[in-house]
């Protein structure tokens, strides 16, 4: 049986390559930034009472390739740790590109923007995106696009990207993670590293080193609702918008073509004047209750006549951390999109040629699984703006618990910190975990899990993890504020 994956290089570099690794296999883990590259390696590693082979010894690897996981990824490589970056689809990016999650919603938090989440603004503009409307702050960016940035921005860091690899399995001794164990097109393979980042989203990895977890609302146990979106083309959006601002006179959306969003939402305060069109699907049978309550809709920069339908949300009974429920919500969801889909062609003007030109590949879940890490945030931290010495970013975006409860804005120039703390666990002393998993309550996740705060929390693991190896400090016993200010993507106020 083959034990390992045939390498393109020259008979010297595998030999050059095979001694580096034996050296750093002799040696062990030591404090310090890794002396093997993070380049395939020919060795194999003991896994289930078999050989399989050791695709990377490194010294940060990042499990997931979203929002959070690309910006942890690169901002480790940039700090000079060996990156390899797993990802089990074939594009970065997560739900903003896969999951068709479209624009990046507003911190709604004054200056909030970490050095990395301004990079990928400015790279959108340079690729011909314009993702400022003119009056709100939300990125409207391009999923196409946004893949592409990330593999540019990976490749110029250097970071190892590898796709279609799933996580399997991880390998702990002594309170840390030795190696993680992924499925490839080639099988089964281990990668070897010193630091690990947990950027599944369902906090897999941490899970499966044995940290403490919580799921769904502690009073129901109901995750968040999830959504099946998808992309729509063929609209005349001029046509769309004549009708719902200026016929209907809806104000809901500030912007103005290209830049376009409807919306209504019926279990929400707020009154949309398309809840009567919605209305009349349920009264004539072509929709149901549960298809007509959530439609939200934005026009896609660089995709004429195509709009990302932020619908349908499939019913609360189906679990995003539960794999029956959430397959079974896939077919759900499918059904329920065709419905929304044809009665929008129908009757909602503008929309008389248009089809369905995309499905999303992963449903839009809200929330699953968080850690319970060093420091656990609160719904207290939201209305009481909480500072932090050790804050990796600020937000201020409102309690969004879709089914739960939605929170009143905070007041303008308002805002709480999300602290280091809240990324790591007593339990594994070499993993970060960042993105929408991190240690928080139910109700304050629906505020932090928004993508650029999720970037920021990245940006922020990935020069943790480096400056942790560069001087010999564990992960969790990282001291966020005792990094140099000029090297940190966020400074809080607080000391």
């Amino acid at each position: 049986m083959q034990k390992s994956f045939s390498l393109p290089i020259s008979r010297r570099e595998f030999v050059k390559m095979a001694s580096l690794a034996a050296a750093g296999l002799a040696a062990g883990t030591t404090p310090g930034m890794a002396a093997t590259p993070s380049t395939p390696q020919a060795g194999t590693m003991a896994y289930a009472g078999r050989e399989i082979p050791l695709l990377f010894d490194t010294d940060v690897c990042v499990c997931g390739g979203g929002p959070s996981g690309a910006a942890a990824a690169i901002n480790a490589a940039r700090k000079g740790a060996k990156t390899v970056l797993v990802e089990r689809g074939i594009a970065l990016g997560g739900l903003a590109v896969l999951g068709c999650v479209y624009p990046f919603m507003d911190t709604l938090a004054p200056d909030s923007d970490t050095p990395y989440v301004a990079e990928v603004k400015d790279r959108l503009h340079r690729h011909g995106i314009e993702h400022y409307d003119g009056v709100t702050r939300q990125v409207w960016h391009n999923p196409e696009t946004l893949s592409l940035i990330y593999d540019e921005m990976c490749e110029e860091a250097g970071v190892n990207i590898l796709y279609q690899c799933v996580l399997v399995d991880s390998i702990v001794d002594k309170g840390n993670i030795t190696a993680v164990i992924v499925q490839t097109i080639a099988g089964l393979a281990a990668i070897r590293a010193k630091t690990f980042i947990d950027t599944t989203g369902d906090a897999y990895l941490a899970r499966a080193a044995g940290v403490p977890f919580e799921k769904g609302y502690e009073k129901t146990g109901n995750n968040q609702p999830m959504s099946f979106r998808f992309e729509m083309g063929g609209i005349d959006l001029n046509r769309l918008y004549q009708h719902v601002a200026v016929e209907l006179k809806e104000d809901w959306c500030k912007s103005k073509p290209p830049h376009f969003e409807i919306a209504e939402a019926m279990h929400r305060k707020q009154r949309y004047k398309l809840e009567e069109l919605m209305a009349r699907g349920v009264e004539s049978g072509e929709l149901t209750q549960k298809e007509a309550e959530y439609l939200q809709a934005h026009s896609i920069i660089g995709k004429n006549g195509v709009m990302s339908m932020n619908c349908p949300e499939i019913p609360v009974e189906y679990s995003a951390s539960d794999p029956l429920s959430y397959s079974k919500a896939v077919t759900v969801g499918r059904k329920m999109m065709r419905h929304i889909a044809a009665y929008l062609v129908k009757h909602l003007p503008g929309f008389e040629h248009a089809f369905i030109s995309r499905e999303a590949a992963m449903l839009g879940a809200r929330e699953s699984w968080r850690i319970r890490g060093k420091h656990y945030l609160v719904e207290d931290d939201y209305h009481n703006q909480s500072r932090y010495a050790d804050a990796v970013c600020r937000t201020a975006w409102f309690i969004d618990a879709h089914g739960e409860k939605v929170s009143e804005k905070l007041p303008k120039g308002a805002y709480y910190e999300i602290p280091y703390r809240s990324l790591v666990t007593n339990e594994i002393g070499n993993l970060i975990v960042a993105g929408r998993a991190i240690s928080a309550s139910f109700i304050l996740q629906a505020s932090m899990r928004i993508q650029p705060t999720c970037m920021s929390i990245g940006e922020a693991a990935g020069i943790a993890a480096a400056w942790g190896l560069k001087h010999g400090i564990a992960a969790n016993n990282v001291d966020w504020k005792a990094i140099p200010a000029k090297e940190r993507s966020y400074v809080s106020s607080r000391k």
